[in-house]
């Protein structure tokens, strides 16, 4: 466990405690970015990330988010997802904060994420926008 809050809802990294069902159905069924993501396309991400639930006071997850990261100099912040029924008691920033504040001691100089529609939650923990875009290319899928 990396934290837990006084309502019972607790943020840990152990990916044994992942119900990769759920995620891959949060993700591949509701998540606009990865609607029709095959469970062996969730499967490798997890292995090859560092993986964060949110649970609520029973065990049971209510939501996820991974980083690819070097632990050196760079990290991605991905796929967060809050269920449905749990949004509305911030525990999307409390998610992102305790994604921070356990990549804070590698000091890493650039972490990064994508949002269409999700800017305050992360202001809230500190991202802002890129300051310079024009310095930032993607490269285009082969397909």
């Amino acid at each position: 466990m990396i934290t837990r809050r006084e309502d019972g809802y607790e943020v840990a990294t152990d990916p044994d405690r992942l119900d990769i069902d759920l995620v891959h159905h949060w993700l591949s069924t509701d998540a606009f970015w990865a609607l029709g993501r095959s469970r062996e396309t969730v499967e490798q991400s997890i292995r090859a990330s560092t993986n964060f639930g949110l649970y609520d006071a029973g065990g049971a997850q209510v939501a996820y988010a991974r980083v690819i990261t070097d632990l050196a100099t760079f990290a991605w912040l991905c796929d967060v997802y809050v269920a449905p029924t749990h949004r509305g008691k911030g525990l999307g920033t409390w998610l992102a904060a305790a994604v921070r504040d356990h990549l804070a001691p590698y000091q890493l100089k650039r972490t990064l994420l994508a949002t269409l529609d999700a800017h305050e939650v992360y202001a809230r923990v500190g991202f802002v926008t890129v300051p310079d875009p024009e310095h930032l290319m993607i490269m285009k899928p082969a397909h």
